[in-house]
């Protein structure tokens, strides 16, 4: 199974690609980020954004597809652009395989590390172990994106609540 873990962002996307085989081990295939220029206006960063993910799409053809659920405490207007970008990114995955997963931050450290409050580096560690990885992914969206891939991972037998319905 090929699964297409994202980090949303309007700004930088990350995106990281694993394969799980037959026993449930998992080999990281691709990761990434996909940037906007700032200096475009905001729909035309949503569209980059839908183009880039449709080009994922293509070229490794994930059967399923899971996010990190949107978490924003104090710059709402920030937390509001990232939601119109994680709409897009929604409307493209279910449109594309239609088997969409959403996590929280607190359930994706928890499936990772066995700790729902590890810390960022901790996290980043854990990815690049768990994968086999010679160092930390980079940038730290890309890391982000395969933690959120080896979560679904890690508890796609219980897909059925953590599906977008």
């Amino acid at each position: 199974m090929i699964i297409l873990g994202l980090d949303p962002g309007y700004g930088t996307m990350g995106y990281g690609i694993l394969e799980k085989d037959a026993r449930g081990n998992c080999s990281a295939v691709a990761y990434g980020a996909v940037k906007t220029p700032t200096d475009e206006s905001f729909p035309v960063r949503l569209c980059i954004l839908e183009e880039k993910l449709n080009s994922i799409f293509d070229r490794f053809k994930p059967d399923e597809a899971a996010m990190e659920e949107l978490f924003f405490s104090k710059n709402i207007t920030t937390g509001i652009a990232v939601a119109h970008a994680r709409g897009v990114m929604m409307l493209t995955c279910n449109k594309r395989c239609g088997k969409l997963y959403e996590y929280t931050p607190n359930q994706i450290k928890q499936a990772l590390t066995g700790y729902g409050a590890a810390d960022k580096g901790q996290m980043q560690r854990v990815v690049a172990s768990h994968l086999g990885l010679s160092g930390i992914p980079r940038p730290d969206d890309a890391a982000d994106a395969l933690a959120v891939a080896l979560c679904h991972a890690f508890t796609s037998r219980f897909s059925a609540l953590f599906g977008v319905r």
